[in-house]
C-alpha cells in the first residue's frame, strides 16, 4: 500500500489536531500543510507534524489523497477555487466546519460534489490555534461525516475508516439534520452561556461580588463562553434559521419557567429540575457516547502538611490507582475538600471502602 498523502489547509486547533493523530496512527503518513499563520507552519515543520510547507494552495497539494478544508469558514470560497484547480482525481475533498450547509452549497456551485465529503469532529478547547493542537482531542469524540449524494460508497468506507483509526467515533448524517442537531447541542449552549456571562456582568455590584464569587454551576455552564468570538460570530451568521428556531423554543420554554416561577408552583418546578436530571443521567448511562461517568467521590481532609500525601499513599500501598486527584476550591455544589478520581466502579468502591475504615468522611455521587 502506498503512502497516504493528507493536505491541509489552515492548521488551527482542530487541522492541527487531525495531522497529529493522523501521524500518531501512522508516521509513515506524509502531511503537506498551508496556513497564513507562518509560525503555526514552523512549528508544524519543527513538531515533524508537517512533512511539506506549502507557500500557498499550489502543486504542493496535487498528490493528495485527501485535502483537509480547515481555514474559517469565509475562505471557503477562494479555498475551493485555488482547490479545484490542483486536486488530483484520486483525491476526497473534505472540512471540518460546525456548519455544513454552507459548505455543501459551495461545493455544489463548484462542482466538486463527485469528491466531497462534509466532516465535523465534535472535540474543540475554548483555547484555539496550532500551539494548543493534541492528537488526544480527538479521542472518542464523535466524527460527523455528511457525505454528498454522488461521491463513490467506497470513498465514504475509507475516510470512515480513517476517522475511527485516530480515535474518532464516525457518525454519518445528512448535513441538514446536523446543522439541526447542532445548533441544539452545541451552538445553542453557546448563545446561552454568553448571554447569562454578559448577564453577570450588567447585573454586577460596584464591588464585583457576582464575578468575586462565581464559581461552581456559573463556571461550569459558562467555560464555553471563554471560545472564539470571531468563530462563533461565523456560526451564528451561517447556520442562522437552526440557531434563531431553537433560540426561539428556549425563550418560550423559560417564559413558561418564569411564570411557574411566579406562581410558586411547587410540582412544576420539581418537574423541570427532575426531568433534566433523568435525561442529563442518562448521556451518562448510556454505553456509548462522548459523555463518561466518571468514578470519583469527595473526601474531607484537614488543612495541614501531608494531608493529601496520607490519602494518595494509602491507596497506592493498596494497589489503587489514581487517575486524577485535586483540590475542590470552590463548595458551591460539592462536599468534601479533595476530589479523586480512579479507572473504574470496582477500584472506586474499594477506595471507598478503605477511606472509610481508616475514619476519613467520603461522599459519593451517585
Amino acid at each position: 500500500m502506498s503512502e497516504l498523502i493528507c493536505g491541509f489547509i489552515g492548521l488551527g486547533l482542530i487541522g492541527g489536531s487531525i495531522a497529529r493523530a493522523l501521524k500518531e496512527y501512522d508516521p509513515q503518513i506524509k502531511i503537506v500543510a498551508f496556513d497564513v499563520n507562518l509560525e503555526a507552519l514552523r512549528q508544524a515543520k519543527q513538531d515533524t507534524v508537517a512533512d511539506i510547507i506549502a507557500p500557498a494552495i499550489d502543486e504542493s497539494f496535487a498528490d493528495c489523497d485527501y485535502i483537509f478544508l480547515c481555514a474559517p469558514v469565509q475562505k471557503n470560497d477562494g479555498n475551493l477555487a485555488a482547490v479545484k484547480k490542483i486536486m488530483p482525481a484520486k483525491c476526497l475533498l473534505t472540512d471540518v466546519g460546525s456548519v455544513k450547509s454552507t459548505i455543501h452549497e459551495a461545493v455544489r456551485e463548484a462542482g466538486l460534489e463527485h469528491c466531497f465529503i462534509g466532516g465535523h469532529p465534535m472535540a474543540g478547547s475554548e483555547r484555539t490555534g496550532y500551539v494548543n493542537s493534541r492528537a488526544a482531542l480527538l479521542e472518542n469524540a464523535y466524527y460527523i461525516l455528511t457525505p454528498t449524494p454522488s461521491v463513490p460508497k467506497e470513498k465514504l468506507e475509507a475516510y470512515r475508516e480513517l476517522t475511527e483509526k485516530i480515535g474518532a467515533i464516525p457518525l454519518i448524517l445528512d448535513y441538514r439534520k446536523h446543522d439541526y442537531v447542532t445548533a441544539a447541542v452545541s451552538h445553542l449552549p453557546h448563545v446561552i452561556a454568553a448571554s447569562l456571562v454578559n448577564l453577570v456582568r450588567d447585573s454586577d455590584s460596584e464591588d464585583g461580588i457576582m464575578k468575586m464569587i462565581a464559581a461552581g454551576g456559573f463556571k461550569d455552564i459558562t467555560r464555553i463562553a471563554s471560545s472564539s468570538a470571531a468563530m462563533w460570530q461565523q456560526i451564528c451568521l451561517t447556520n442562522t434559521e437552526n440557531i434563531s428556531s431553537l433560540l426561539q423554543a428556549c425563550i418560550d420554554s423559560l417564559t413558561a419557567f418564569k411564570d411557574q416561577l411566579d406562581n410558586r408552583n411547587e410540582q412544576a418546578l420539581y418537574a423541570v429540575f427532575d426531568n433534566a436530571r433523568i435525561y442529563r443521567d442518562s448521556f451518562v448511562n448510556a454505553s456509548s457516547g462522548p459523555i463518561k461517568r466518571s468514578y470519583s467521590f469527595n473526601v474531607d481532609i484537614a488543612d495541614k502538611t501531608g494531608a493529601l500525601a496520607h490519602i494518595a499513599a494509602l491507596l497506592a500501598e493498596n494497589g489503587l490507582s489514581i487517575k486524577n486527584i485535586g483540590i475542590t476550591h470552590n463548595r458551591e455544589s460539592e462536599d468534601g475538600v479533595l476530589l479523586v478520581e480512579l479507572y473504574d466502579e470496582p477500584s472506586m468502591n474499594a477506595a471507598v471502602r478503605l477511606l472509610e475504615a481508616a475514619e476519613y468522611t467520603v461522599h459519593v455521587r451517585r
